[in-house]
């Protein structure tokens, strides 16, 4: 028999999301010729019974299927709202709707909202990981954090032709509250010579002597220093109880590394901050997100096939899989180890990545 299974898009944008959608719409028509009805706008969509029904003729565009490439989300999202306030409306429009199923593709915090809502209405629900943050625990990818690790690091490939230019120390805030994959991944990748996460304490006596080793040693006159926006106060600031506001957008983390620096160099070292914020947010979804938004598309549908529910889909050792949804909000957000082999390989390659513990 025909199901009617319902989507939406919940949390932060990232590129990829679009992709998931149209792998979703495509097999539930093409593969079991189910209805599928977008909501707009994730659980306010959803208490406002609002449906959109989607089809795969629908985006078309004399045969161009744009969805593909196209950043964002068609559906909307919020991170707002205290959707818990609302529940008996919100489990009301679950059963108006008359959805078999729904998904929803989200980071931690949407999923382990919507869990819980899905468990106090018997809702069948699957959810699709994504994050630019790649913290949502049980998966080794979710989606948007290749795009934005791409991102990254082209904003890294620019400033460093311009920090060289005029012998600068080059800070570069990126996002990661509480983990710093993002950070990690595009230092790497961006050849970064400081890379400061949430996860690693760090001390800026140690920063400045990493830079002042570049400049001696390497007659390096330039430095490229990425800190994640969740980076901890050095050490000495915590130790010696120092009070320094860090939540102003005009002190922001990189703002306070580059004032540190300033003062442990006696200002010989000219800095400057650039914060990328939302940028890593936006564009258009690369290869790899493309292909793992269109596999978890494809396994979440089977997953209602098949009745598994109250299931995430998962990429582990190279397959997807699912996974319970309750245990991933358990143990999210996923931070990084610090004795993983991509710390370990930066610190080889003379990166300072704060403290060895």
């Amino acid at each position: 028999m025909g199901k009617r299974i319902g989507i939406l898009t919940s949390g932060g944008d990232c590129p990829g999301l679009n992709c998931v959608i149209r792998a979703v719409v495509s097999h539930a028509k093409l593969t079991y010729d189910w209805e599928v009805l977008g909501i707009p706008y994730a659980t306010q969509g959803l208490l406002e019974r609002q449906a959109i029904a989607l089809n795969m003729h629908g985006w078309d565009l004399r045969g161009i299927d744009p969805l593909l490439n196209m950043g964002g989300t068609i559906l909307g999202t919020i991170n707002k709202g205290d959707t818990l306030a609302h529940v008996d409306e919100m489990l009301a429009s679950y059963k108006a709707l008359a959805l078999d199923a729904l998904i929803v593709i989200g980071g931690d915090g949407s999923l382990s909202i919507l869990h819980e809502l899905a468990n106090q209405g018997h809702w069948n629900l699957i959810g699709i990981p994504k994050t630019i943050d790649n913290d949502v625990a049980l998966t080794e990818r979710a989606i948007g954090f290749d795009t934005a690790v791409n991102t990254i690091v082209d904003a890294l490939n620019r400033l460093t032709f311009t920090a060289a230019s005029h012998d600068r120390v080059m800070i570069v805030e990126v996002m990661g509250r509480s983990a710093g994959h993002l950070a990690l991944h595009a230092g790497i990748a961006g050849g970064a010579d400081v890379i400061l996460i949430p996860e690693i304490s760090y001390t800026i006596s140690g920063l400045c002597q990493h830079l002042a080793e570049l400049r001696d040693r390497w007659r390096r006159k330039f430095a490229i220093v990425v800190v994640a926006e969740g980076a901890k106060l050095c050490l000495e600031d915590v130790e010696n109880n120092i009070k320094v506001s860090v939540s102003s957008p005009k002190c922001g983390r990189g703002q306070y590394i580059a004032d540190q620096i300033a003062q442990c160099s006696a200002n010989l070292m000219d800095t400057r901050v650039s914060v990328l914020g939302h940028i890593q947010r936006g564009g258009i979804p690369s290869a790899l997100d493309r292909l793992t938004a269109t596999v978890f598309g494809k396994t979440a549908v089977d997953l209602i096939a098949q009745g598994q529910f109250g299931k995430m889909v998962a990429w582990q050792n190279g397959e997807v899989i699912p996974v319970p949804i309750e245990d991933v909000v358990v143990q999210s957000p996923l931070h990084v180890n610090p004795h993983s082999s991509l710390v370990q390989s930066a610190r080889c390659l003379g990166i300072y990545v704060g403290e060895k513990g």
